[in-house]
């Protein structure tokens, strides 16, 4: 077992070290022009936020490598101790996603402030941290995703498909890969992810804040996320401790976790929003409304952002979890073919973005009756209060993946993978449920960035500039600019998904070659090759990374030059296109993935029959949809938007 965990260490190692050489290449000229752009503050910001989001990635993924072989052996004595294991692992990459994100931005706000910055400069500054995360957010899920659903594809259709044999199978010369990707993709790439969206997010709220209260409350405006985001830390570790279960109930004893860390979160933030908002709202508020927003009524804002959380949970378990009527349907669908399965996929993909929109609407205009857009931005923010947790179930699903994997490569008890098995379902479904979190965050944060933009704009524009014909729907540039945006997602999305195919091509044809040049693999005589996989793989994912990642940076500032207008108008095009694309995407892919896996335990036909042969093609077209291209278009939106704030100084007005 300690090999085989040795090899995957390896793999992810040397991926991960090649990503960030190139993240830091890119990095470079990109912080030397936001120093000509900007400031020498937000270009320090920018090389802070970076590195504390790949620091998130690197250290996560270590330990998500290292827990692989502990759950394996927990697994011998039953569910509850390997469960143990892996949450706690889990754990450790979700307390470190909001930790760093938090210590980055409070630390240097701190340090700004310190040094004699005003609070709207420091909060400037800090935009530049945030663009930082989120560059480092678009390359690690990308990348991460490109490698492990290449890997994925390559060895489900030779392995599986072709030769017939077991998934984790250790003849298989890309099931190292395999586990290298889980580990690259799921965890450092959900982890860089949602340590943007924790970090933009907080900026955002308190660039929002700032702008929207006069600046005698400045001070108590700005800390007031992060006062939110570090209760809710506290509350998140409480949560993560609940999670214990002395049955083979698993996916209950990880909810409870959620609800335990959503209570007390509610119940900490009225004491905190009475105690720093009360006489902002009071005496400092902006707005025409102030005399109408209470301490209550942001204290509801911040209930509407927990209660967002966990309706997009329950929507997006009921659409991809095995107990539920959409995976039915497509395992149904495959008994009649590989098409009717595709077709039954695609329209429950669709099908899973209406009730995730309904109830994003609904949050958006509850809070904005409530208080408004910054009551919005709050909602966001206590949202995202309990990122730690949800990390946590997202980084949990590698490792248990990765656990069975060396179950059956170790040739270990069948007792222990029957334990693996069912964790690595609740897995898949829990990663599903993150990525609809991720998206639904990410849409409401790109709202918040974009209310930011069009408030910063107001404070650049040229005198005699009519600020109240911005953005107006008649304009021929607010048109244009909508379209470019919605187009912007669907070639992001294109070359993501070429990506992968012609990746997995790479992987295929290697599979087969090494099958085809040593036939005693098959008989067990001969050790496959796992390293020259796991080295294609890498370099065809660093390649194939950088041509999308640069779409959400290049783009808005060739919009933004030739208009103004036209770039508000992007901005809304990539939220509106991005959140359902992103959506469908990754429910679906969820789905289609549970379909095979409800197949393989024994439903319609199980292993080896026409459904199981259809279900599996499902699952690889369904892994480039969930894994790579839809949980891309998450910092593909906060980049945008980003860039927009920052080019502000040179838009053609």
């Amino acid at each position: 077992m300690q090999e085989i965990s040795g090899a995957v260490q390896e793999g992810a190692q040397a991926y991960l070290n090649r990503q960030y050489t190139i993240i830091a290449a890119v990095a470079v000229p990109l912080a030397i022009v936001l120093w000509l752009l900007q400031d020498y503050k937000t270009a320090i910001g920018f090389v802070i936020g970076g590195f504390l989001s790949g620091a998130t990635g690197f250290i996560g993924m270590n330990v998500s490598v290292r827990a692989n072989t502990r759950v394996a052996e927990a697994a011998r004595g039953g569910v509850p101790p390997a469960l143990d294991v892996a949450f706690k692992a889990g754990s450790v990459t979700g307390l470190l996603v909001v930790g760093l994100a938090l210590l980055g931005v409070a630390g240097y706000y701190g340090v700004l402030i310190i040094t004699g910055s005003t609070d709207k400069e420091a909060v400037d500054a800090l935009i530049g941290l945030g663009f930082g995360g989120s560059l480092i957010s678009v390359f690690a899920r990308l990348g991460g995703g490109i490698f492990t659903k290449a890997a994925d594809v390559g060895a489900d259709l030779v392995g599986k498909v072709e030769a017939g044999i077991p998934e984790d199978d250790p003849r298989n010369p890309a099931v190292i890969a395999d586990n290298v990707g889980d580990n690259v993709g799921d965890c450092a790439g959900m982890a860089a992810d949602l340590f943007e969206t924790y970090a933009v997010t907080s900026v955002a709220v308190m660039l929002l804040g700032v702008l929207t209260f006069t600046s005698d409350y400045a001070r108590e405006v700005a800390i007031f996320p992060l006062i939110i985001g570090g209760v809710a830390i506290l509350a998140s570790i409480i949560g993560a401790l609940s999670v214990r279960t002395k049955t083979d109930k698993v996916e209950g004893a990880l909810y409870v976790g959620m609800i335990v860390s959503g209570v007390i979160s509610i119940a900490a933030f009225y004491p905190i929003t009475d105690w720093l908002m009360s006489e902002p709202l009071r005496l400092g508020f902006a707005s025409t409304a102030a005399d109408a927003v209470s301490v209550t009524d942001l204290w509801l804002c911040a209930v509407i952002g927990v209660a967002v959380t966990a309706l997009l949970f329950v929507i997006t378990d009921y659409y991809t979890s095995t107990r539920f009527r959409p995976v039915k349907t497509i395992a149904r669908a495959s008994e009649t073919g590989h098409a009717t399965n595709i077709i039954q996929g695609l329209a429950q993909g669709y099908q899973a973005t209406a009730a995730p929109a309904l109830v994003l609407a609904l949050a958006i205009l509850g809070a904005n009756e409530l208080a408004g857009i910054y009551g919005i931005a709050i909602a966001v923010m206590a949202q995202l209060s309990l990122c730690g947790l949800i990390v946590a179930l997202d980084a949990f699903g590698p490792v248990t993946d990765n656990a069975g994997g060396i179950a059956e490569m170790a040739d270990l008890p069948e007792e222990v993978r029957n334990v693996t098995d069912p964790l690595d379902a609740v897995g898949n479904t829990t990663k599903a449920v993150t990525k609809g979190y991720a998206i639904g965050s990410a849409a409401l944060a790109a709202l918040v960035l974009f209310a930011a933009f069009k408030s910063e704009l107001a404070e650049e524009a040229p005198a005699g500039f009519d600020l109240n014909g911005l953005f107006n729907l008649t304009s021929p540039d607010v048109l244009i600019g909508l379209i470019i945006g919605g187009m912007m997602v669907y070639l992001f999305m294109a070359l993501s998904i070429e990506a992968v195919g012609r990746a997995g091509g790479q992987v295929v044809e290697q599979v087969r070659k090494q099958f085809k040049e040593h036939p005693g693999i098959m008989d067990g005589t001969e050790k496959p090759e796992y390293g020259e996989t796991v080295s294609i793989v890498t370099l065809a994912a660093q390649k194939e990374m950088i041509a999308p990642a640069l779409i959400p940076i290049v783009v808005p500032v060739v919009v933004g030059l030739l208009s103004v207008d036209a770039l508000g108008g992007l901005l809304i095009g990539v939220i509106v296109v991005g959140l359902f694309a992103a959506i469908s995407m990754t429910a679906g892919g969820g789905a289609w993935d549970n379909a095979k896996k409800l197949i393989e335990d024994g439903a319609h036909g199980g292993k080896g029959s026409e459904a199981h042969a259809a279900s599996v093609t499902g699952d690889t077209v369904g892994d480039p949809y969930k894994d790579t291209a839809g949980p891309a278009i998450n910092p593909m939106i906060k980049v945008a938007n980003i860039v927009a704030i920052l080019i502000i100084p040179i838009v053609h007005f």
